[in-house]
């Protein structure tokens, strides 16, 4: 993928019935730093075994390599696992086992963990699974393949790059996440919100899917707040019993924009359109048009992105899309002046 523009971007537990179980933590001990390295400078040169000997307050640094590891974070609170960066720290799964990086596992949880600075691809069929999980945050990650959450709570994802997944970019199943200044590109869908899952997007790029780059699904609640929906199949996919609050968003250079269905419980507001096969649509067979769907509030017409062609989607000082509703723009990022470097 062509380098994007520098953007703006980049307790109570179990609220579906279930618990962690905590391995014994030992006395307590104070925060320290862990070293994990190939070339054997580091306290260690598996990364399974640095998790393992991390104590709450921790942090797991792990310095240059591609490591041709899987690493599983569970029966921990309170750790860092932090790379030298994306550019330097790579995890390539291992073996036949699916998936590279999992925060907990069945029936083992894990609280408070942060993961940074890092890449991490697809093994087997994802890259990243987060599972019976509570205050996660994923910040500054190249997730090369797909994000598969289940029954997790209070996530942030933040200033990734994820993308190039066979299906799904970002799969959220009966999770309680925030995803904010990411870039989801390449992939069959870009998000799928479905199950129980209560989700916010917020100023996120998600582009080139085949499909549509949102799809909430199920009885999941979403907000889809200030996103940039380019180049996808469509823009976004409100089906089942789903309850969607959809607004400040660029929708634009798709095949079609919301697809929604009557089941659902849509409202959409403040939103730009640019699209080549329509804007609303009910499901069918084949989708029909719809547009008694339109929102008063909406805009149609070219957002005036500076280079579209070059994946640069930010807004030209032109463009018809400031000081809309409450928003100063519309869409995830800032407008400008020229072109990025590329």
């Amino acid at each position: 993928m062509k380098q994007l523009v520098v953007f703006a971007l980049i307790a109570a537990i179990g609220v579906w019935g279930f618990g962690f179980v905590w391995a014994d933590e030992g006395p307590p001990m104070g925060p320290r730093t862990i070293v994990v390295a190939l070339d054997g400078t580091g306290d260690f040169q598996s990364l399974q075994e640095a998790v393992d000997a991390a104590r709450k307050g921790d942090t797991v640094f792990v310095k240059a390599g591609r490591y041709a590891q899987d690493v599983t974070i569970h029966s921990k609170e309170k750790i860092k696992f932090v790379g030298a960066g994306v550019d330097q720290v790579t995890i390539l799964g291992r073996d036949i086992l699916v998936g590279a990086l999992h925060v907990g596992k069945w029936p083992y949880g894990a609280m408070d963990i942060e993961i940074s600075d890092m890449t991490i691809n697809d093994h087997g069929g994802h890259a990243v699974g987060l599972f019976n999980g509570q205050g996660l945050a994923l910040r500054r990650l190249t997730i090369n393949g797909m994000l598969f959450s289940q029954q997790v709570h209070d996530v942030r994802i933040e200033d990734c790059l994820i993308g190039g997944s066979e299906t799904t970019g970002v799969q959220l199943v009966d999770s309680e996440a925030v995803m904010v200044g990411n870039v989801i590109h390449d992939n069959d869908h870009g998000v799928s919100i479905a199950g129980k899952s209560n989700v916010r997007l917020e100023r996120n790029i998600i582009t080139r899917s085949l499909f549509e780059a949102v799809v909430v699904s199920g009885h999941a609640r979403a907000a889809i707040v200030s996103n940039t929906l380019v180049k996808n199949g469509g823009g976004a996919a409100f089906l089942g019993q789903s309850q969607s609050d959809v607004t400040g968003n660029v929708v634009g250079l798709n095949g079609v924009g919301f697809l929604i269905a009557p089941s659902s419980q849509t409202s959409t507001s403040f939103n730009a359109f640019y699209n080549r096969d329509g804007d609303y649509l009910r499901p069918g067979s084949p989708n029909q048009l719809a547009p008694e769907l339109k929102a008063l509030s909406d805009i149609t017409g070219d957002p005036s992105f500076i280079d579209p062609v070059h994946d640069d989607f930010r807004l030209r000082l032109d463009t018809p899309l400031l000081k809309i509703g409450r928003f100063p723009y519309l869409g995830a990022l800032a407008p400008a002046s020229s072109p990025a470097t590329r």
